[in-house]
């Protein structure tokens, strides 16, 4: 009955353990996967250029992995290997210490080794995380390029890459089991030696009458306990190195500073006018190699400018300081007459508003997309920025209006479409400043005509920087800055640069007769 009752008990305990501590190591996981999410999305645009999203998304999800086996009932058996393996001892202590003696040294030089080969899989394991995320890198720009890839024929192309990708972990993997299988060989060596160093010194006391066949019973019993949990603590020793190998990994992006955290910033901007002026604003991408070279010029509150000029003369990286996306590398740009570079970004930017070259749309219903800025507007202020961008012209053709599913970037949807839409999300953002890159590039000429007129009502009164190449569509902006290689070559109103003759006439007439 007592040992009956005994069992009862300890496999309950045992079951609550390890529940508490499973779900416990879940938790932590989902903690640490937030914080890393947070502290990513936080990060400057330049780390975003250089890293890959599915990368990302690999060191979100699988980086911490490995804590459970910190946490969950790899915890639970060294700690439980540890306290029988230091119980064994102190009984084999008191049978004989001598004895004991001979026993633990090959159990000593087993953990420096076993200590070296951890330290050599670690480093391993860092690199299969690395490998782990490019893989998965490429995966995502595979899927997210598949239309691509299928109009090539390209498949068979990617397969190549792919499966060099799946061979590099493989090799990885490879690579750290032989140093695992080591350990595991050394344990098994241990466990020989060991028993055939007792044999011989145990059997040679109990001749000398140093020691009872009794005590050497029960010594090798003990030392059965002994070193059973230390051979299993180097398995979980490489679970716990593996774990830590993905820490590693984590520690990494979080060491890294988030986006507005310089000390500077302490300029919170609640309300904003609109006035911005670029100072004598230089910028490069790659030291030593400007993009913009000197830029100056202001955009007064309520006030329409617009850049324009040829593919890589730097207008949309004059936009992206405007937005502070980032930073000058010489030079100032000014809002309301703070340096943006003293600012708070997290107030600065609600008084934004933007509809990138890029159009980007989250998977989900037109409705949310559109209420992306303003989770909390209105049904009411929602419709209202529909019909300004004239939405409805063209979501009124689905079944489910509004609520249509777009899909995954809105694949289910037209450029026109979708540039729209993202007007239609800048209406309702209600922002003080406007950034426009190639607002209308993707517009046929009658949704043009239907959008430049929402357009010419949303700017009214807020202080705009358009970035087109039509330059039909920027005829009424209050300035014109003509940029060729980083440089503001001509600036005037769209009747006084036409009368200079210069680039900008080139530019027009040359789109006229197109």
């Amino acid at each position: 009955f007592v040992v009956g009752a005994a069992l009862l008990v300890q496999s309950v305990t045992s079951f609550l353990l390890t529940r508490l501590l499973s779900v416990e190591a879940q938790h932590l996981i989902s903690v640490l996967r937030a914080q890393m999410q947070k502290h990513i999305i936080r990060l400057p645009i330049g780390f975003f250029d250089e890293n890959k999203s599915g990368a990302l998304v690999s060191r979100i999800m699988n980086d911490v992995e490995g804590v459970r086996n910190l946490v969950g009932t790899g915890l639970v058996q060294l700690v439980g290997g540890i306290i029988t393996a230091v119980v064994a001892l102190v009984l084999l202590i008191r049978i004989n210490g001598e004895m004991t003696l001979y026993a633990f040294a090959p159990i000593v030089v087993f953990g420096l080794i076993s200590m070296k080969a951890f330290a050599y899989i670690r480093p391993i394991f860092r690199k299969r995380g690395a490998i782990s995320a490019e893989v998965t890198g490429r995966v995502t720009e595979t899927l997210g390029g598949i239309r691509v890839i299928k109009g090539f024929g390209a498949e068979g192309q990617e397969d190549v890459v792919f499966e060099g990708g799946v061979n590099r972990v493989f090799q990885n993997v490879k690579e750290s089991l032989t140093a695992t299988s080591l350990i595991t060989s050394l344990a098994t060596l241990l466990m020989g030696l060991t028993s055939v160093i007792i044999m011989g010194v145990g059997g040679s006391m109990i001749i000398d009458g140093q020691m009872t066949v009794g005590d050497f019973v029960a010594f090798t019993l003990y030392l059965a306990f002994l070193i059973s949990p230390i051979v299993q603590m180097s398995n979980i020793g490489t679970q716990i190195t593996e774990a830590f190998a993905g820490l590693d990994r984590m520690e990494e992006i979080l060491a890294l500073p988030v986006e507005g955290a310089e000390s500077g910033r302490t300029v919170r901007l609640d309300t904003v006018k609109g006035d911005i002026r670029f100072e004598n604003v230089c910028f490069a991408y790659e030291e030593g190699k400007d993009v913009l070279h000197d830029v100056s010029f202001e955009a007064p509150a309520g006030s329409v400018t617009a850049l324009v000029g040829s593919s890589g003369s730097g207008k949309s990286t004059a936009a992206g300081l405007a937005a502070s996306f980032r930073k000058p590398t010489r030079g100032r740009v000014l809002v309301d007459g703070h340096d943006l570079a003293t600012v708070d970004l997290e107030g600065y930017r609600r008084q934004l508003g933007v509809v990138l070259q890029d159009e980007f749309l989250f998977e989900g219903t037109i409705r949310e997309n559109i209420r992306f800025p303003r989770p909390d507007a209105t049904d009411e202020q929602v419709n209202a920025a529909v019909d300004a961008a004239h939405v409805r012209e063209f979501a009124d053709r689905f079944d489910d209006g509004l609520d249509t599913l777009i899909g995954e970037r809105g694949v289910k949807l037209s450029g026109g479409q979708r540039q729209r839409i993202a007007i239609a999300r800048a209406i309702l953002a209600d922002a003080r400043i406007l950034l426009l890159d190639e607002a209308t590039s993707s517009l046929d000429n009658e949704s043009e005509a239907l959008i430049q007129k929402s357009l010419a009502e949303l700017m009214a009164g807020r202080t705009t920087i358009v970035i087109a190449h039509r330059l039909s569509t920027i005829r009424r902006a209050d300035q014109i800055l003509v940029m060729e290689d980083g440089r503001i070559m001509e600036r005037g109103t769209h009747e006084e640069l036409i009368a200079r003759e210069g680039r900008y006439y080139d530019l027009y007439t040359y789109q006229a007769r197109i």
